[in-house]
């Protein structure tokens, strides 16, 4: 018998607010709205940039006073400096971020988003 075959994955981000994570996605970080199940700020929606799709999911403030664990995505990137550039020119970085080489063998960045999901933009060296 074959085995399966993993095609694509769709990280799910908790946020506050659907519509203001898909503006802050689209407007500074260059995705286009994929799909949306609602017009709320309480719905889901799906974004997507070249051949990554994100999927927003709001979730109860209750749940961020109690501590909702927030993912970390690492998305491979073909020519990251430009990438860096571009969201350089976003005011989106803290200002200790910074395109470096790792000692584990990538050149990469990172920065949390306005719900504090980490995302960090890498590729090989």
């Amino acid at each position: 018998m074959k085995s399966g075959y993993l095609k694509q994955i769709h990280p799910i981000l908790p946020v506050k607010d659907v519509t203001k994570a898909v503006d802050y996605y689209i407007n500074k970080l260059g995705f286009r709205l994929a799909f949306t199940d609602t017009t709320s700020d309480k719905g889901y929606a799906g974004i997507k940039r070249d051949g990554i799709e994100v999927h927003l999911q709001w979730h109860h403030e209750q749940e961020w006073i109690i501590g909702l664990d927030r993912p970390m995505l690492r998305i491979y990137v073909e020519n990251i400096e430009a990438l860096y550039i571009e969201y350089k020119t976003q005011a989106i970085f803290h200002e200790q971020t910074s395109l470096k080489e790792t000692s584990w063998g990538t050149k990469e960045f990172a920065f949390y988003d306005i719900y504090g999901n980490g995302l960090t933009f890498y590729r090989d060296l």
